[in-house]
């Protein structure tokens, strides 16, 4: 068996997926059926917390997130449910303070590059047709060859092979409506998004790009409220250059001068997530774990999350120091992001109700979740730190620190930062005292850092390769024990079976 883990899926998801395994110590390669990458816009939005874990990956002496923002555009604010007031990313607690408006195919290329430097098999036109596992592994076929591994890794999307292979469950709610989304070419200047809501029309927005690209999608009013049969019939439509410009003039009053498109589609609300993330030596990310209506970018964004939170305890699992709690328990995988999956269909689905309620109730809905929104206090706090990534945290255990769970800012060490020292091998502990180099290991990095602003009891914090906090101490008593706790195998050393 020549491979630790075999990644199923050359998009985002999967490309990151096998970056932080390697980067970990990991054997893997990637099987991907598309001969070519897309060069389709498709998800074009990156919040803040998905650069900060992509500054964990280094090519060429910069960091990915570096090299992305290099190519995108960067825009303070977000929107939720296309509402008119915008949450301000401006005043977060990141390195990243903006979303970064970014083709997916730059996100894909800059990902693939890597693994070409780091020369990580990427094998393309290699559809994979078979799933099988054992006690002792996984068996793919990919045309007339197997393929072994010690564990497989599930990111080919919404119709995943290796979640249907593995008998999981992807439980939800079928479509009730079918929106629009093209990448066009327009001749009038559209110099900043526009969003438009009509009770009697639908909702529609043109977002531009970059590269004279401009973003438009919405739904016209008749294609909500539908059947799932119906929605379904409506998706397989084709979808035309005259029936955009059309749904554009009924909502927005104009078609923008719309020249050409070059990739068109059609969406659903359809809200799916997997019942368990984990069946034996099979994991699931992104897509395959998760869909739901495309609103606000929130897809690619959370599908590199889940790489980012897998791939450092199936490593550690690998190489033999996790402890049973990253492995089965709360603190594993499937126990820490697929409630987050849950929080993220049901943040998509109050975007599909205020957007898509085309009736005089829908507006005052709109009207009154907009005015809250306009106060900038808490509801608006609430939802940036949601859509950003940068409030997501993972359960804290009873009588633990209230830091644990929670994402660590990115904190001055004596040499550099927080998020540019995190490698996806090792904990960081923080040393506030400078009196914790003891504690340091082959698993714990014990660096010197400056106090958080609100950390202000706090002596040492142990913070997990993903940048969470795992345990935050007001005293030194019992942190070599608790940082044992993390990075110590229980009684056994086997793999999940």
């Amino acid at each position: 068996m020549t491979m630790d883990v075999i990644v199923v899926g050359g998009g985002p998801v999967g490309l990151m997926t096998a970056a932080l395994l390697d980067a970990a110590g990991v054997r893997v390669e990637v099987y991907e059926r598309n001969a070519e990458p897309d060069r389709e816009s498709r998800a074009t939005t990156v919040h803040p917390r998905t650069l900060e874990v992509l500054t964990m990956l280094e090519l060429n002496g910069r960091r990915l997130s570096d090299i992305l923002v290099a190519q995108g555009s960067r825009v303070p604010h977000a929107h939720f449910a296309m509402l008119p007031e915008r949450l301000d990313y401006r005043g977060l607690d990141t390195p990243f303070p903006f979303v970064l408006m970014i083709p997916q195919w730059r996100t894909e290329q800059v990902l693939a590059e890597y693994l070409r430097a780091r020369s990580i098999p990427v094998h393309r036109g290699a559809e994979v047709t078979e799933v099988a596992q054992s006690a002792d592994g996984v068996r793919v076929r990919v045309g007339g060859a197997e393929h072994t591994a010690r564990y497989l890794v599930g990111a080919d999307g919404a119709h995943s092979l290796v979640r249907k292979a593995s008998g999981i469950e992807f439980v939800g709610t079928a479509p009730t409506m079918v929106g629009f989304v093209a990448d066009v070419r327009l001749t009038e200047p559209v110099t900043a998004a526009r969003y438009f809501w009509r009770d009697t029309a639908g909702h529609a927005a043109v977002v531009p790009l970059s590269d004279g690209i401009f973003r438009v999608f919405g739904i016209e009013a008749a294609d909500a409220g539908l059947s799932a049969e119906r929605a379904r019939a409506r998706q397989a439509e084709p979808f035309t250059l005259a029936e955009l410009r059309a749904a554009l003039i009924r909502i927005c009053g104009s078609d923008f001068g719309l020249a050409d498109a070059q990739w068109q589609s059609r969406s659903s609300n359809s809200s799916r997530h997997a019942a368990r993330y984990r069946e034996g030596r099979i994991l699931l990310v992104g897509d395959a774990a998760h869909v739901h209506l495309p609103a606000g970018g929130q897809g690619l964004n959370v599908g590199l999350q889940d790489a980012t939170n897998l791939a450092w305890k199936l490593a550690a699992e690998i190489h033999g120091w996790a402890p049973d709690r990253l492995r089965t328990g709360d603190s594993g995988y499937d126990g820490e992001r697929r409630p987050i999956a849950e929080r993220l269909l049901a943040n998509t689905l109050a975007q599909d109700a205020l957007m898509h309620t085309f009736t005089p109730a829908g507006a005052a809905l709109r009207d009154m979740v907009n005015g809250f929104i306009a106060r900038r206090g808490e509801v608006a706090a609430d939802l940036a730190a949601w859509l950003s990534g940068l409030g997501v945290g993972y359960p804290r255990p009873d009588g633990a620190h209230p830091l644990v769970g929670t994402k660590a800012p990115d904190t001055a060490l004596a040499e550099g930062t927080l998020l540019r020292a995190l490698r996806p091998d090792r904990f960081l502990l923080l040393d506030f005292t400078g009196a914790l180099t003891g504690l340091g290991s082959a698993r714990v990095a014990v660096v010197t850092a400056q106090r958080p602003a609100g950390w202000d009891a706090v002596c040492a914090a142990l913070i997990r390769p993903d940048g969470h906090v795992a345990h935050a101490a007001e005293t030194t008593d019992g942190l070599a024990a608790e940082i044992a706790a993390w990075t110590v195998p229980d009684a056994h050393l086997a793999p999940v079976a």
